[in-house]
């Protein structure tokens, strides 16, 4: 990275800012690599993640403020802090009162909220589950899956009667409640919506571009074909793609 900053063009002109849309991206790719259980890709996508890592604490260090030292320092001591269980003497049962510990401890370090540690531009279907999962760690949460349950379908109720009505702003609120209560029933039963839904953007990509191309080898178009043509090479692409 020295050489780089000092001999390439683009490196040199490279800052915080130019590099973070770049990182998102990066991030991403090592999601993908991860949900395709890919374990060459997802060497690869840490390796650029790394790299990032690097480039970042080298303009930290060209703004004397931080370098790769006080990154991986910084890390191992907030581990250690947060790990009294460990690293201290409390006391602890379970994964649960590790979360619960967490939480306690970030608004000992000063922070106002539990909600703060949550970046504001996450995607909202990741926002909410960190949002439910931060609030749990507190206290605040359903005890049972079967409460959580019935808020699901109290809000696909009020969901309904707000169809009804056509208050399109109502039912954009409502629609949102729905998902928002789905995630929270998903946390409860170990799912993780954001790998669950992803994985079926998959398998429907998977499913579609296989009924194109089966129609495509009988010179079809499927914008010339029925609903019951195109769903006869849907139920085959169901037995490839599951």
């Amino acid at each position: 990275m020295d050489d780089l900053r000092e001999k390439c063009p683009w490196d040199k002109k490279q800052t915080l800012e130019s590099l973070r849309h770049l990182t998102i991206e990066e991030t991403y790719e090592l999601a993908d690599a991860i949900l395709d259980d890919n374990l060459q890709e997802i060497k690869k996508e840490l390796g650029d993640l790394l790299l990032h890592i690097v480039f970042y604490s080298k303009i930290g260090s060209e703004k004397n403020a931080f370098d790769i030292a006080d990154v991986a320092n910084s890390i191992c001591d907030k581990l250690i802090d947060r790990h009294p269980h460990i690293y201290g003497d409390i006391k602890v049962d379970n994964e649960e009162d590790v979360k619960r510990n967490w939480e306690q401890l970030k608004l000992k370090e000063g922070k106002t909220s539990v909600l703060e540690g949550v970046p504001k531009s996450l995607p909202a279907v990741v926002k909410a589950n960190r949002i439910q999962d931060k609030v749990a760690g507190v206290g605040f949460d359903w005890e049972q899956p079967e409460q959580v349950w019935e808020k699901v379908q109290e809000e696909l109720s009020e969901l309904n009667s707000e169809i009804k009505k056509g208050n399109k702003d109502n039912i954009e609120k409502e629609f949102g409640d729905v998902l928002f209560s789905m995630i929270n029933y998903a946390r409860f039963i170990g799912v993780n919506p954001e790998n669950a839904l992803e994985k079926t953007n998959k398998k429907f990509i998977n499913r579609f571009q296989y009924l194109e191309k089966a129609a495509k080898k009988e010179g079809k178009q499927l914008s010339e074909m029925s609903l019951a043509e195109m769903d006869v090479y849907w139920e085959a692409s169901k037995k490839l793609y599951k």
